[in-house]
């Protein structure tokens, strides 16, 4: 950080993140040498959703594949993995997700795990790297708490942050390759939601087809290889995760959406859809001029990836290793171009979002992630505001370094 008065300065930042990420590391070796049987101390499997996603592989492996839509059957193959599980997890992925995840149960489950998680832990690290490099960024993007909580639950954030982000670097130089990502992040629809309203905004015309193209090109792959019914299995799944959702059965302290902002105040279901459609509109606008009048790169990824958790209210805390990428961009921006007051706090609360908002949803029965997320896309629609008056040019985002310590 450059020199100046502010508490975050280049000394704590070297420090802190240290001191983070030797507290996740305790924290995993104590919930690893506290679990029995791969149950931890509140009878969770570990790694549970990988388990998911093994006993989904399994399914497919064995000619089954629709069966992991229905849950009875889903927690039968689960029970494979781990004995000991006695709680069942849905599977709502699209047939394009389970071309990703069918090599998995020819490994044993623990092997893969650590295959699925660091090799796309791997890709996630790359495409950080193509946004800033140094020392410091490193050791902050290893004490994020968005990539511990992906990692302990075994999820797919880094896989769905790594494409997002390879598209938003490509879009321009390589625009068809962008498409491609684009369509390849099918295996979550409801997190791409916004890059057609993006693509629009600058007439991006051949990553927009070539997106459309990928995705229907890799749902029909999938439907090829796992038959049609696994797509009817699908959609139905589309209406059980609504219910879930909505009546609670969803861990909302994990989910920082606005609808679960609204419900956990007490608000009923129209009502939170209602509110959650307006701040979703909310964010579609801001993207759309952001990407319509900036051309700074680094703000027009900092803005979609940021709204996306405002626009879907089946979002949760792992799928906020996508932050990362907002976060170092509005930080390279920052030290660019000048801070305002409070801008680097809420950087600081979106780094630390995905540890916290649960415990606080918990304990007072609200949902910080809403309000977090705002004040990020608020920050980054400022910049972006002035940088499109100042007539800014994109720069090349990986060009730059945030710092480097011995």
């Amino acid at each position: 950080m450059k020199s100046d008065k502010h508490w975050l300065n280049r000394e704590r930042l070297t420090v802190y993140p240290r001191i983070f990420l030797a507290l996740f590391l305790i924290l995993g070796l104590v919930w690893v040498l506290m679990s029995k049987n791969m149950l931890d101390i509140k009878g969770k499997p570990l790694g549970y959703d990988f388990m998911t996603f093994w006993a989904a592989s399994h399914l497919a492996l064995t000619g089954h594949a629709q069966d992991a839509y229905k849950i009875p059957l889903l927690f039968k193959a689960q029970q494979l993995a781990i004995s000991a599980s006695k709680v069942a997890y849905a599977w709502f992925y699209p047939p394009t997700f389970y071309l990703v995840v069918l090599p998995l149960a020819l490994l044993p489950y623990v092997t893969a795990y650590w295959t699925f998680m660091l090799s796309t832990l791997w890709g996630y690290l790359l495409v950080f790297r193509r946004i800033v490099r140094g020392n410091i960024a490193m050791w902050c993007l290893a004490a994020f708490s968005g990539l511990w909580i992906n990692f302990f639950c075994g999820q797919n954030g880094f896989l769905t942050a790594s494409l997002a982000g390879l598209a938003l670097l490509t879009v321009e130089r390589r625009p068809v390759l962008a498409g491609v990502f684009i369509g390849l992040l099918a295996i979550k629809p409801h997190l791409a939601m916004l890059f057609p309203v993006a693509l629009l905004a600058i007439g991006a015309w051949r990553t927009l087809v070539t997106a459309a193209v990928t995705a229907v090109t890799f749902m029909a792959i999938g439907m090829a290889t796992f038959g049609i019914a696994v797509l009817k299995g699908f959609l139905a799944s589309i209406g059980d995760a609504r219910l879930f959702l909505e009546n609670g059965i969803l861990e909302w302290i994990k989910m920082p959406s606005v609808f679960v902002f609204m419900r956990l105040l007490g608000m009923p279901v129209a009502g939170a859809y209602i509110a959650h459609c307006a701040v979703a509109i909310a964010a579609v606008i801001v993207v759309w001029r952001v990407w319509r009048r900036c051309e700074d790169r680094n703000l027009r990824g900092a803005a979609l990836m940021t709204a996306t958790f405002l626009v879907s209210p089946y979002v949760f805390d792992y799928d906020l290793a996508w932050l990362a990428f907002p976060i170092a961009w509005l930080s390279l921006d920052g030290l660019r171009n000048g801070w305002l007051r409070g801008e680097r706090e809420v950087l600081v609360a979106a780094w630390l979002l995905p540890l916290l908002m649960a415990v606080i949803a918990e304990a007072v029965k609200v949902q910080i992630g809403p309000l977090v997320l705002c004040s990020l896309l608020w920050v980054t629609y400022r910049r972006a505001t002035a940088a499109s008056m100042a007539g800014a040019l994109a720069t090349d985002a990986y060009d730059d370094q945030l710092g480097t310590v011995p």
